[in-house]
C-alpha cells in the first residue's frame, strides 16, 4: 500500500474510521519530522503490531520555549515520507499549524498538563515543554481514536507523561515504549545529532558511557545513588565541550530522585547536556543486583 498523505483532522478521522470498521487494527507514531532510523524503528514495529500504520509529522509550536529552536527545526517532507513508506506506514498526517490549532498557537485557551511528572528534570529545564507535548498528544489521541501509539524510550520522561495522561483521561489508547535506537558507537539517535559539529559528535557518545558506568556500580552492588549520581556527572562535566544539566537517578513509575537503592529494585538513570548547539538526552535502566 503506498504511503498516503492526509492533511486534514476530517481526513484522517475517515480514513482511520474506515480502517476499524474492516476490522484493521490502528497504529500512531507521532512525530516532529527529520525522521531518522530510530523513527523508522517505531514505525516498522508498529507495522508489525498493527494493519495500519499513521505517522504524524508535526512541529508543535506549542512545545518550544521563546529561546529554543523552533524555526531552525529541520524540516525535509520529501526524505520523512521516504522513511515512512519504507518503514511500513500507511499514512502520513502532516496538518498545518492552522488546521491543529484554528484560532493560532499563541491562543490556544485549553491546555493539558500533567503534574508532578514534568516539574524535574527536562520540565525543569524546559518550562512549559511538557504541557505543548502532552496538549498535542492529547489532540492526536483525540483524532486517531482506538490504536496501539509508539514513543521511544529515549525521551524517558515524555514516554512517562504520555503513559499517564492516556491513563487519566481514558483515552482508548495503548501507549507501547520502544528501545532506544543507537548509533554504532551508542550515541541515542535524535534529530538534534545534525547540529553536532564533526568534533562535537566524536565527544557526543560520553553520554551513553556516563549512564553505563552508572548502571555498572549499581550492578556491582551500590546501594548510595548519590554516589552513582556522583560518577555520571563527574564523567560529563570532565569534558568541557559539554554543558551538564542534570544526571538522575529516579524511581521509573514516578520519576521522583531515588536515594537508596535496594536489592532488585529497578530504577531509570537519565542525564541531559548541551553539546554546542545541540541539547542532548539519554537513559538507561537499572537494577542492583546484590
Amino acid at each position: 500500500m503506498a504511503l498516503r498523505q492526509i492533511l486534514t483532522i476530517a481526513e484522517l478521522s475517515s480514513a482511520l474510521d474506515a480502517e476499524r470498521s474492516a476490522g484493521r487494527r490502528v497504529g500512531l507514531v507521532p512525530t516532529m519530522g527529520a525522521l531518522h532510523d530510530g523513527h523508522a524503528a517505531l514505525i516498522t514495529q508498529a507495522a508489525r503490531e498493527t494493519d495500519a500504520v499513521v505517522t504524524t509529522l508535526f512541529v508543535n509550536p506549542l512545545q518550544f520555549g521563546p529561546t529554543e529552536d523552533l524555526a531552525a527545526y529541520p524540516r525535509d517532507l520529501a526524505g520523512d515520507m521516504r522513511v515512512a513508506e519504507m518503514a511500513g506506514a500507511s499514512f502520513m498526517f502532516t496538518p498545518s499549524v492552522e488546521e491543529m490549532y484554528p484560532f493560532g498557537s499563541t491562543k490556544v485557551l485549553t491546555n493539558v498538563s500533567v503534574a508532578a511528572l514534568t516539574t524535574g528534570l527536562d520540565g525543569a529545564a524546559r518550562p512549559g515543554h511538557f504541557d505543548g507535548v502532552a496538549t498535542v498528544v492529547a489532540k492526536l489521541f483525540a483524532m486517531t481514536g482506538r490504536c496501539r501509539a509508539y514513543f521511544g524510550e529515549k525521551d524517558f520522561q515524555q514516554l512517562a507523561v504520555v503513559r499517564r495522561m492516556a491513563t487519566d483521561l481514558s483515552f482508548p489508547v495503548e501507549v507501547v515504549g520502544c528501545a532506544t535506537i543507537r548509533e554504532a558507537d551508542g550515541l541515542a539517535m535524535s534529530s538534534r545529532n545534525r547540529y553536532l559539529t564533526s568534533e562535537q559528535r566524536r565527544h557526543a557518545p560520553l553520554l551513553q558511557q556516563a549512564l553505563l558506568a552508572g548502571r555498572a556500580l549499581l550492578e556491582s552492588g551500590e546501594t548510595d545513588a548519590d554516589m552513582v549520581r556522583h560518577t555520571m556527572r563527574s564523567m560529563v562535566e570532565a569534558d568541557p565541550l559539554f554543558g551538564l544539566q542534570y544526571a538522575e537517578v529516579v524511581d521509573p513509575l514516578t520519576l521522583e530522585p531515588v536515594t537508596m537503592v535496594g536489592s532488585g529494585q529497578s530504577v531509570r538513570l537519565l542525564v541531559a547536556a548541551t553539546l554546542g548547539r545541540a541539547r542532548l538526552i539519554d537513559n538507561t535502566g537499572a537494577m542492583r543486583c546484590m
